[in-house]
């Protein structure tokens, strides 16, 4: 993966660059799913955060569970849980949009003074398409893509995820390597200088 391409997963619709990563250990919670999913879902998260050099823990001292994924039928549902209007800010226009655009998932971060992430929504309305895929697709795909700022256009025309001789689906080679370069300590938590892309394309090729 050349620089060229690296950028092109951090370039937002307007333009502008930035790629972020976790400053904080990974503490995530899981609504709307049976204990069977419950138990992929977190699989997924050990699995993507022991690739890149990333901790998890139990409890975020200040917030608790700091990555919060819903899965629903509905985006109309999301307006009916307790207390999310106030974490999530604008949510009855953000529903109204999504619900417009025809959309299926949709994640939301925060960030602290850093830069760098200590919160994340994840948002998956459980259409057809969704649906259909096996719960380990689509919770590996859904954790590559909560631990970086990927731009909105990384992922539309190539799942992050791959398929080994065997079957089994993994990620891609090069979005694992990308993770974890963007992991490396000696790489800023957060950047919106296009030349970060050079340097972890220098660390891809490194190995």
């Amino acid at each position: 993966m050349d620089a060229a391409e690296v950028e092109a997963l951090f370039t937002r619709e307007d333009g502008s660059y930035l790629c972020a990563r976790w400053g904080r250990p990974l503490v995530p919670i899981v609504f709307g799913v049976e204990d069977a999913t419950l138990s992929v879902v977190k699989g997924a998260f050990e699995a993507v955060c022991a690739m890149s050099g990333h901790k998890m823990a139990e409890h975020d001292p200040e917030l608790g569970a700091n990555v919060m994924v819903f899965f629903f039928r509905d985006w109309a549902e999301l307006l009916e849980l307790p207390d999310l209007g106030r974490m999530i800010d604008g949510l009855p226009e953000m529903v109204e949009r999504l619900q417009q655009s025809g959309a299926n998932q949709y994640r939301v971060f925060r960030f602290d003074e850093s830069g760098a992430i200590k919160a994340a929504f994840v948002f998956l309305c459980m259409d057809g398409a969704l649906a259909a895929q096996p719960a380990e697709d689509l919770a590996l795909a859904q954790v590559a893509q909560v631990m970086l700022t990927w731009g909105n256009g990384a992922f539309a025309a190539r799942s992050p995820l791959g398929r080994l001789e065997d079957g089994r689906v993994v990620l891609r080679p090069e979005i694992g390597a990308l993770i974890r370069a963007a992991y490396d300590p000696v790489m800023p938590v957060a950047a919106q200088d296009r030349s970060h892309a050079l340097r972890l394309a220098a660390r891809i090729a490194l190995g």
